[in-house]
């Protein structure tokens, strides 16, 4: 019964969540110069720079903001689609 029990929590909880994480990572790792982005805090930007761990937006106003990585939620639109 205890078997069954944890292959139902792994089914339902972890594995999407791994799925899901993993999806993360990969957006993150795409990132490009030029994509649309919206950071954790809700940022909405332009990516201006690049490097291994930091991201610098462009806002509309101007201004350049470093962020790391990590901080960026989702991509609205690929550099390429423009």
């Amino acid at each position: 019964m205890l078997i069954v029990m944890f292959a139902i929590f792994y089914f339902l909880l972890i594995r999407p969540q791994q799925k899901q994480q993993k999806k993360i990572r990969q957006m993150q790792a795409s990132l490009e110069k030029g994509d649309k982005v919206v950071t954790i805090g809700g940022l909405h930007g332009y990516i201006d720079a690049l490097d291994e761990g930091t991201v610098v937006i462009k806002c509309g106003d101007g201004s350049r903001l470093t962020y790391e990585r990590g901080a960026i939620r989702d991509v609205i639109e690929k550099a390429n689609e423009n």
